[in-house]
């Protein structure tokens, strides 16, 4: 969903997280992620990891900055574009 127009007291379902439409959606939902409650707490590269297993490849790793926006939105951030996890994570993802 576009940042903009999530309600945090609204989001039930992984479609209603910031920045996620339905394949990530099955996307997370292959790597056991059902709900959005199941992100609290969890890490961006560990995801993308656990993704790239289940799908025997690697996928774009603007794959982690989305997945950095959804973990960062469950414990409590803001909701942000994708794309303003980009620097952070180059910084700490070398490819």
């Amino acid at each position: 969903m576009n940042p903009q127009k999530v309600d945090r007291a609204k989001v039930a379902c992984l479609e209603d997280l910031p920045n996620v439409g339905m394949a990530m959606a099955a996307d997370l939902r292959l790597i056991g992620i059902h709900v959005p409650e199941q992100l609290v707490g969890r890490e961006a590269f560990e995801l993308y990891d656990a993704l790239c297993m289940a799908t025997a490849m690697r996928h774009d790793p603007c794959v982690i900055d989305v997945f950095m926006s959804i973990v960062s939105f469950m414990n409590g951030g803001p909701a942000r574009p994708w794309w303003s996890f980009t620097e952070e994570r180059k910084r700490f993802f070398k490819p």
